[in-house]
Parts: structure tokens; C-alpha cells; sequence
């Protein structure tokens, strides 16, 4: 069997059924999507050529081509252009496997152009729209009210293109079966009628209010609920709120990318949150009863005497809840202030402090005059 060979491409026999076809290639195509390859282009060029091998072995027309011919008769019978997918009159079968495993898009990213329905019909593209909200509307979730720009079909035509009153006419070029037929040497083949391109109707008064497009711009009010949770980067898919589809063919998503504004007291770890906390050398040193602001509101916090500053407090269950209703943790980092601008009399209390201290070692003084005296030992 040849190294290119379709079906070894699918690891297939040839007398493989046509839900063997499908099996094998779903299987195929989940292990070298690129989605789980990323920057693996030998694992895209892979998905491709399964994806090729699939389109001719999963019509009965075309396997019978390519079981008589090979690649090469097929090829030539699309024109010696090489495999173009928008030639394939299963196309949208096709891409329907795609969306229904990966989510729509992939089969346009990966062979261009956009999906199209039987009847020429083509999908509408997919809009993006960034949209920023506050920290906290993160943590709690929020409802915005969003407005984009989208093409929606036509009201004076109903989206047909035609002027009110008349109706797309069939095409006489190709009686209305969108294709013509050609022979190219022993091959009879069907190729997309140039002057309907596929759809079969041609539109003969076009309408004045879209210029025959069946498509005019718009503004348009949207209320999207945001779940507690997201985080900077976070898409969320709105089905069929981007650009209208022509002839019956559906609309496409709108994608809202978040972007979440910093917060003045909160910094996020993951699922955790992180704020630092002011104390005066007194309080840390004697030990007190502090009140720390969580997401979750005030809570009140023990300081142990002796408290160094830098010490991280952890609050369990109190930082932000995920997207799968798990809670993180809050976390307090104390940072001790160094006073300033003394009175006389708060110098002279501090010199007494100072003295009666002595030659009293602090823990940390002396954790760090141990590791000099090893370091000037070892020299």
C-alpha cells in the first residue's frame, strides 16, 4: 500500500464501511487537534491530511475516483488545483463533525473561507468585544449591558436581496441545481455555477435598502450575565449574536473577551486573595486584635505577640470563589512601620527601650549573624 494512501492515512482496510471511516477518523482527529498541539505543526499538517483523507474515502462518489484513479485522478478531477474544501459538495457535513467535537471555527481556521449550506448560504462571521469590569464584579459576578455593531438581514427584503415584491429567480445557467457539470478527459465533473455561485438563484431587482446583500448594519443592545469567578483573558460565547448568515445559512457567535481593572487593596493569586496590612511596631510587638478586609467583608484577625513583619495570615474559605464554586483562601501580609518624625519624648521612651533591651539577640538578628559568621568561616 503506498505511503500516502488515504486509507493509511485513517488506518484503514480498503473494504472499510463508511461508519468505519467516520470512527477512525474521529479518533484521529481528537488525538492531533490542534488545540491539544499547540505549536506542533507536524501534528496541524497531520490533522490536515486526515481531514483530506477523510473528505474523499466519506463520499461514495469520490472514494469511487480515488479506488479507480488514486489521488491523482482525483486531483485532476478538481481542476489539477489540488484539494480545494470549498469544491466539496459535503462541505458543511464536514465542518459539522468539527463543531460538533471541537466548537465552530476550526474548520475555517485550519482550510480558510467560511461555511457555506447546500444552497449557497454562507455562515456569518464571528464578532470579538473587549470588555472590562471591575475586581469585584469578578468575584461576585455581574449583569452588563453591551452594544455592538452587526450586519442582520434585511427587513424590507427579509434577507432575501430581492426587491419587495419579487423573489430570487432561478438560475438558467444551471437550471437551479448550483452546479455545471464538465467533461476534462475521461472525467465528468460538478463544479459551482459562476454566475450563482452555488446557490442555484440569481437575483434579478435587487433590493434598494441592502443593495442585493440581504444584509444591513446595525446597532444592538445585549445583556450578558458575567458568573462570579472569571479572571483577565476569560472569553465568553454569545451563539448567534455576530454577523447575520446569507441565504438560510445561521449567524455567528459573538466572543466578549474580560479584561479585569486592578484593585487599590486586593491583589488575586489564582483563587486566592492577597492584601497587606499596616501595623505598628507596639501592636506587632505586644500582640493585638486587628479587623482585615476580605471580598467577603471585615474579619477580625489575632496577631500574636512578636509578630515580624512579612508574616502571611491565612483565612481559609474567604478569597475567591471559581467558576466551579470552589472557595480559596485570603491571605493577610503584615507589614510593621518604622515610626517617623518622633517627639523628644517618644525618642527618649525608644532610648530607655533600646537600653533596657541590652544585648538581647533577636531571632531573626540571629538567624542572620549565624549565616555570616558560616559564610566568612568557610573563606
Amino acid at each position: 500500500m503506498a505511503q500516502d494512501d488515504y486509507y493509511q492515512r485513517l488506518g484503514l482496510a480498503r473494504s472499510a464501511t463508511p461508519e468505519d471511516v467516520k470512527k477512525a477518523f474521529r479518533k484521529m482527529a481528537v488525538k492531533y487537534h490542534p488545540d491539544k498541539n499547540q505549536g506542533d505543526k507536524q501534528a496541524e499538517e497531520m490533522f490536515k491530511r486526515i481531514s483530506e483523507a477523510y473528505e474523499v474515502l466519506s463520499d461514495a462518489d469520490k472514494r469511487r475516483l480515488y479506488d479507480q484513479y488514486g489521488a491523482e485522478g482525483v486531483k485532476q478531477a478538481f481542476g489539477g488545483r489540488g484539494f480545494q474544501w470549498t469544491d466539496f459538495t459535503h462541505a458543511d457535513e464536514f465542518s459539522d463533525i468539527f463543531e460538533n467535537m471541537f466548537g465552530g471555527g476550526l474548520f475555517e481556521s485550519l482550510f480558510g473561507g467560511t461555511r457555506r449550506t447546500r444552497d449557497g448560504g454562507q455562515r456569518g462571521s464571528d464578532l470579538r468585544l473587549d470588555l472590562e469590569i471591575d475586581f469585584m464584579d469578578a468575584v461576585n459576578g455581574v449583569e452588563r449591558q453591551i452594544e455592538i455593531s452587526k450586519h442582520v438581514h434585511c427587513s424590507d427584503c427579509g434577507g432575501s436581496g430581492a426587491a419587495p415584491g419579487t423573489k430570487p429567480a432561478i438560475c438558467r445557467h444551471c437550471a437551479g441545481a448550483g452546479q455545471v457539470r464538465m467533461s476534462q478527459g475521461f472525467f465528468t465533473i460538478a463544479q459551482p455555477c459562476p454566475v450563482c455561485r452555488g446557490s442555484g438563484r440569481v437575483i434579478e431587482k435587487p433590493c434598494h435598502a441592502c443593495a442585493g446583500s440581504g444584509l444591513v448594519a446595525q446597532q444592538k443592545k445585549l445583556k450578558v450575565k458575567i458568573p462570579a469567578g472569571v479572571d483577565t483573558g476569560a472569553r465568553m460565547k454569545v451563539s448567534g449574536e455576530g454577523e447575520a448568515g446569507t441565504r438560510g445559512a445561521p449567524a455567528g457567535n459573538l466572543y466578549v473577551i474580560l479584561h479585569v481593572r486592578a484593585h487599590d487593596v486586593f491583589q488575586r493569586d489564582g483563587d486566592n486573595i492577597v492584601c497587606e496590612v499596616p501595623l505598628s511596631f507596639p501592636r506587632a510587638a505586644l500582640g493585638c486584635d486587628i479587623e482585615v478586609p476580605t471580598v467577603h467583608g471585615p474579619m477580625l484577625l489575632k496577631i500574636p505577640p512578636g509578630t515580624q513583619s512579612g508574616k502571611l495570615f491565612r483565612l481559609k474559605g474567604k478569597g475567591m470563589r471559581n467558576l466551579e464554586g470552589y472557595l480559596g483562601d485570603h491571605f493577610v501580609r503584615v507589614l510593621i512601620e518604622t515610626p517617623t518624625n518622633l517627639t523628644h519624648e517618644q525618642s527618649e521612651l525608644l532610648q530607655h527601650f533600646a537600653a533596657a533591651c541590652g544585648e538581647t539577640v533577636h531571632p531573626q538578628s540571629q538567624s542572620f549573624f549565624e549565616k555570616v559568621t558560616r559564610l566568612f568561616s568557610k573563606s
